[in-house]
Protein backbone atom coordinates (compact mmCIF):
# COMPACT_ATOMS: atom_id res chain seq x y z
CA UNK A 1 0.00 0.00 0.00
CA UNK A 2 1.83 3.44 -1.00
CA UNK A 3 2.28 5.86 1.42
CA UNK A 4 4.55 8.96 2.01
CA UNK A 5 4.76 11.40 5.33
CA UNK A 6 4.14 14.65 5.79
CA UNK A 7 4.63 15.54 9.32
CA UNK A 8 4.60 12.17 10.54
CA UNK A 9 1.42 11.69 9.32
CA UNK A 10 0.46 8.82 7.15
CA UNK A 11 -0.93 10.07 3.23
CA UNK A 12 -2.24 7.19 1.24
CA UNK A 13 -1.66 7.51 -2.53
CA UNK A 14 -1.99 5.05 -5.74
CA UNK A 15 -0.84 5.07 -9.39
CA UNK A 16 -2.75 3.68 -12.50
CA UNK A 17 -1.49 3.80 -15.89
CA UNK A 18 1.78 5.51 -17.31
CA UNK A 19 2.41 8.52 -19.22
CA UNK A 20 1.93 12.37 -18.10
CA UNK A 21 0.60 12.14 -14.88
CA UNK A 22 -2.60 13.86 -13.67
CA UNK A 23 -3.17 14.35 -9.70
CA UNK A 24 -7.11 14.14 -8.32
CA UNK A 25 -8.42 15.72 -5.84
CA UNK A 26 -10.88 14.76 -3.91
CA UNK A 27 -13.86 16.58 -3.23
CA UNK A 28 -15.30 16.61 0.73
CA UNK A 29 -16.75 13.32 0.86
CA UNK A 30 -14.70 11.50 -1.30
CA UNK A 31 -11.91 9.21 -1.31
CA UNK A 32 -9.19 7.54 -3.74
CA UNK A 33 -11.74 5.06 -3.83
CA UNK A 34 -14.39 6.93 -5.12
CA UNK A 35 -12.52 7.54 -8.44
CA UNK A 36 -11.86 3.30 -9.34
CA UNK A 37 -14.75 3.64 -12.09
CA UNK A 38 -13.00 6.14 -14.04
CA UNK A 39 -9.71 4.50 -14.14
CA UNK A 40 -9.81 2.25 -17.04
CA UNK A 41 -10.65 5.37 -19.26
CA UNK A 42 -8.65 8.00 -17.25
CA UNK A 43 -5.39 5.91 -17.32
CA UNK A 44 -5.33 4.06 -20.78
CA UNK A 45 -3.08 7.05 -22.31
CA UNK A 46 -1.82 8.69 -18.75
CA UNK A 47 -0.40 8.48 -15.45
CA UNK A 48 -2.97 8.89 -12.73
CA UNK A 49 -2.81 9.63 -8.96
CA UNK A 50 -5.25 9.12 -6.47
CA UNK A 51 -4.57 10.05 -2.80
CA UNK A 52 -6.45 10.86 0.15
CA UNK A 53 -6.15 14.23 1.61
CA UNK A 54 -5.22 14.09 5.40
CA UNK A 55 -9.08 13.56 7.17
CA UNK A 56 -9.89 11.19 4.31
CA UNK A 57 -9.89 7.97 3.33
CA UNK A 58 -7.07 5.82 4.13
CA UNK A 59 -4.45 8.83 5.46
CA UNK A 60 -4.35 10.08 8.78
CA UNK A 61 -6.91 11.19 10.90
CA UNK A 62 -6.63 14.79 12.70
CA UNK A 63 -8.10 14.46 16.27
CA UNK A 64 -7.68 17.41 18.18
CA UNK A 65 -6.19 19.42 15.42
CA UNK A 66 -7.02 22.89 14.11
CA UNK A 67 -5.97 23.51 10.95
CA UNK A 68 -6.89 25.24 7.22
CA UNK A 69 -6.46 24.44 3.69
CA UNK A 70 -2.40 25.66 3.41
CA UNK A 71 -2.27 22.09 5.54
CA UNK A 72 -3.72 20.11 2.42
CA UNK A 73 -2.20 22.55 -0.18
CA UNK A 74 1.56 21.74 1.61
CA UNK A 75 0.24 17.93 1.38
CA UNK A 76 0.01 18.09 -2.38
CA UNK A 77 3.29 19.67 -2.75
CA UNK A 78 5.05 16.76 -0.45
CA UNK A 79 3.04 14.69 -2.40
CA UNK A 80 4.01 16.01 -5.86
CA UNK A 81 7.77 15.88 -4.69
CA UNK A 82 8.10 12.31 -3.88
CA UNK A 83 6.76 11.12 -7.18
CA UNK A 84 9.85 13.37 -8.61
CA UNK A 85 7.03 15.09 -11.21
CA UNK A 86 8.49 18.38 -12.66
CA UNK A 87 5.05 19.46 -13.91
CA UNK A 88 1.71 17.49 -13.52
CA UNK A 89 -1.78 18.20 -14.48
CA UNK A 90 -3.88 18.50 -11.26
CA UNK A 91 -8.25 17.88 -11.57
CA UNK A 92 -9.93 18.69 -8.09
CA UNK A 93 -13.64 18.74 -8.11
CA UNK A 94 -15.34 21.09 -4.98
CA UNK A 95 -13.13 20.93 -1.71
CA UNK A 96 -10.05 19.52 -3.90
CA UNK A 97 -11.33 22.40 -6.43
CA UNK A 98 -10.42 24.52 -3.54
CA UNK A 99 -6.88 22.99 -3.02
CA UNK A 100 -5.93 22.76 -6.73
CA UNK A 101 -6.56 26.61 -7.00
CA UNK A 102 -4.72 27.68 -4.13
CA UNK A 103 -2.05 25.20 -5.22
CA UNK A 104 -2.16 27.19 -8.59
CA UNK A 105 -1.56 30.21 -7.10
CA UNK A 106 1.24 29.35 -4.49
CA UNK A 107 3.59 26.91 -6.74
CA UNK A 108 2.22 27.38 -10.35
CA UNK A 109 6.02 25.90 -11.10
CA UNK A 110 4.52 22.32 -10.47
CA UNK A 111 1.46 22.65 -13.04
CA UNK A 112 1.26 22.09 -16.60
CA UNK A 113 -2.90 22.12 -16.71
CA UNK A 114 -5.50 23.09 -14.17
CA UNK A 115 -8.98 21.47 -14.28
CA UNK A 116 -11.67 22.54 -11.48
CA UNK A 117 -15.20 21.24 -11.23
CA UNK A 118 -18.09 22.35 -9.44
CA UNK A 119 -15.78 24.49 -7.45
CA UNK A 120 -15.71 27.90 -5.66
CA UNK A 121 -13.17 30.76 -4.92
CA UNK A 122 -14.34 31.65 -1.58
CA UNK A 123 -16.86 30.07 0.80
CA UNK A 124 -19.84 32.07 0.96
CA UNK A 125 -22.47 32.94 3.39
CA UNK A 126 -24.78 30.20 1.54
CA UNK A 127 -22.08 27.48 1.48
CA UNK A 128 -20.86 28.25 5.03
CA UNK A 129 -24.22 27.56 6.04
CA UNK A 130 -24.93 24.41 4.50
CA UNK A 131 -21.35 23.23 5.60
CA UNK A 132 -23.05 24.57 9.20
CA UNK A 133 -26.05 22.10 8.84
CA UNK A 134 -24.04 19.41 8.04
CA UNK A 135 -21.75 19.35 11.07
CA UNK A 136 -24.84 19.84 12.96
CA UNK A 137 -26.07 16.58 11.14
CA UNK A 138 -22.82 15.23 11.25
CA UNK A 139 -22.89 15.66 15.07
CA UNK A 140 -25.47 13.53 15.81
CA UNK A 141 -23.58 10.20 14.69
CA UNK A 142 -26.43 9.32 13.03
CA UNK A 143 -25.96 8.13 9.18
CA UNK A 144 -29.47 8.56 8.36
CA UNK A 145 -29.59 11.97 9.47
CA UNK A 146 -26.40 12.93 7.99
CA UNK A 147 -27.36 11.58 4.75
CA UNK A 148 -30.83 13.45 4.37
CA UNK A 149 -29.17 16.32 5.45
CA UNK A 150 -26.53 16.52 2.65
CA UNK A 151 -26.58 13.75 -0.14
CA UNK A 152 -29.74 14.77 -1.73
CA UNK A 153 -29.28 18.24 -2.41
CA UNK A 154 -25.63 17.02 -3.80
CA UNK A 155 -27.71 15.70 -7.15
CA UNK A 156 -29.82 17.62 -9.78
CA UNK A 157 -33.94 16.81 -8.60
CA UNK A 158 -34.50 15.46 -12.42
CA UNK A 159 -31.10 12.50 -11.62
CA UNK A 160 -32.14 12.12 -7.88
CA UNK A 161 -35.91 11.27 -9.21
CA UNK A 162 -35.12 9.04 -12.05
CA UNK A 163 -32.44 7.27 -10.22
CA UNK A 164 -34.48 6.78 -6.84
CA UNK A 165 -33.34 2.86 -6.73
CA UNK A 166 -29.50 3.69 -7.06
CA UNK A 167 -30.28 6.06 -4.65
CA UNK A 168 -31.51 3.92 -2.05
CA UNK A 169 -28.87 1.45 -2.34
CA UNK A 170 -26.20 4.14 -2.02
CA UNK A 171 -27.89 5.08 1.40
CA UNK A 172 -27.17 1.83 2.24
CA UNK A 173 -23.79 1.42 1.68
CA UNK A 174 -23.15 4.98 3.08
CA UNK A 175 -24.85 3.78 6.12
CA UNK A 176 -21.50 1.83 6.58
CA UNK A 177 -19.19 4.41 5.58
CA UNK A 178 -20.80 7.64 7.71
CA UNK A 179 -19.27 6.08 10.58
CA UNK A 180 -18.08 8.65 14.10
CA UNK A 181 -14.80 8.80 12.96
CA UNK A 182 -15.65 9.81 9.49
CA UNK A 183 -18.29 12.08 10.31
CA UNK A 184 -15.81 13.59 13.38
CA UNK A 185 -13.40 14.07 10.30
CA UNK A 186 -16.00 15.68 8.47
CA UNK A 187 -16.80 18.60 10.87
CA UNK A 188 -13.29 19.02 10.76
CA UNK A 189 -12.90 19.42 6.84
CA UNK A 190 -15.92 21.67 6.88
CA UNK A 191 -14.53 23.63 9.58
CA UNK A 192 -10.94 23.87 7.74
CA UNK A 193 -12.81 25.26 4.65
CA UNK A 194 -14.83 28.21 6.56
CA UNK A 195 -12.41 31.22 5.72
CA UNK A 196 -11.10 29.96 2.27
CA UNK A 197 -11.36 33.39 -0.21
CA UNK A 198 -9.06 33.33 -2.66
CA UNK A 199 -11.22 36.09 -4.83
CA UNK A 200 -8.62 38.39 -4.94
CA UNK A 201 -5.74 36.27 -6.12
CA UNK A 202 -7.52 34.39 -9.10
CA UNK A 203 -5.66 36.55 -11.80
CA UNK A 204 -2.20 35.10 -10.47
CA UNK A 205 -2.60 32.10 -11.82
CA UNK A 206 -1.18 31.48 -15.28
CA UNK A 207 -1.59 27.56 -15.95
CA UNK A 208 -3.53 26.54 -18.63
CA UNK A 209 -7.11 26.24 -17.08
CA UNK A 210 -10.81 24.50 -17.79
CA UNK A 211 -13.60 25.40 -15.11
CA UNK A 212 -16.23 23.14 -15.52
CA UNK A 213 -20.16 23.80 -13.55
CA UNK A 214 -23.20 22.49 -13.51
CA UNK A 215 -26.63 24.71 -14.13
CA UNK A 216 -28.43 22.61 -11.14
CA UNK A 217 -25.49 22.57 -8.82
CA UNK A 218 -27.00 23.76 -6.02
CA UNK A 219 -23.56 23.48 -3.32
CA UNK A 220 -21.51 25.51 -5.48
CA UNK A 221 -23.98 27.36 -8.15
CA UNK A 222 -23.06 28.03 -11.93
CA UNK A 223 -22.29 31.46 -11.30
CA UNK A 224 -19.35 30.87 -8.68
CA UNK A 225 -17.94 29.08 -11.87
CA UNK A 226 -18.22 31.86 -14.27
CA UNK A 227 -16.93 33.91 -11.75
CA UNK A 228 -13.79 31.74 -11.58
CA UNK A 229 -13.55 31.60 -15.28
CA UNK A 230 -14.01 35.41 -15.90
CA UNK A 231 -10.93 35.81 -13.23
CA UNK A 232 -8.67 33.26 -14.93
CA UNK A 233 -7.07 34.57 -18.35
CA UNK A 234 -7.36 32.34 -20.81
CA UNK A 235 -9.30 29.72 -19.42
CA UNK A 236 -11.94 27.78 -20.93
CA UNK A 237 -15.34 27.13 -19.44
CA UNK A 238 -18.09 24.64 -19.95
CA UNK A 239 -21.20 24.13 -18.68
CA UNK A 240 -22.82 20.13 -18.02
CA UNK A 241 -26.13 20.58 -18.58
CA UNK A 242 -28.89 18.95 -16.26
CA UNK A 243 -26.61 17.97 -13.95
CA UNK A 244 -26.11 18.73 -10.00
CA UNK A 245 -22.84 19.38 -8.02
CA UNK A 246 -21.79 15.50 -8.15
CA UNK A 247 -21.09 15.87 -11.65
CA UNK A 248 -18.68 13.07 -12.03
CA UNK A 249 -21.44 11.04 -10.68
CA UNK A 250 -24.72 12.04 -12.99
CA UNK A 251 -22.20 12.61 -16.20
CA UNK A 252 -19.77 10.00 -16.42
CA UNK A 253 -19.21 9.83 -20.09
CA UNK A 254 -19.19 13.96 -19.96
CA UNK A 255 -17.17 14.66 -17.61
CA UNK A 256 -14.75 12.00 -18.52
CA UNK A 257 -14.74 13.33 -22.33
CA UNK A 258 -14.29 17.28 -20.71
CA UNK A 259 -10.84 15.98 -18.50
CA UNK A 260 -9.14 13.42 -22.01
CA UNK A 261 -10.38 16.40 -24.69
CA UNK A 262 -8.64 19.07 -22.38
CA UNK A 263 -5.67 17.38 -21.68
CA UNK A 264 -5.17 16.05 -25.58
CA UNK A 265 -6.58 18.33 -28.11
CA UNK A 266 -7.80 21.17 -25.86
CA UNK A 267 -8.84 23.18 -29.55
CA UNK A 268 -11.80 20.99 -29.96
CA UNK A 269 -13.50 21.74 -27.08
CA UNK A 270 -16.89 23.60 -27.09
CA UNK A 271 -19.82 23.92 -24.37
CA UNK A 272 -21.69 20.98 -23.24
Amino acid sequence: MPEILYNNKKIHYDVYGEGEPLILLNGIMMSHLSWQLFMPRLSKDKKVILFDFLDQGKSSKLQGVDYKHDLQVEVLKTLIEHLNSKKVNILGISYGGEIALQFAIQYPEYINKLLIFNTTSYTTPWLKDIGRGWINAAETYNPQTFYNVSIPYIYSPLFYTKNYEWMEKRKKFLNDVFTKDFLEAMVRLIVSAEEYDIRHKLKEIEADTLVVGSDYDFVTPLFEQEYIHNNIRGSKFMVIKNCGHASMYEKPNEFVSLINGFLSIEESLSIV
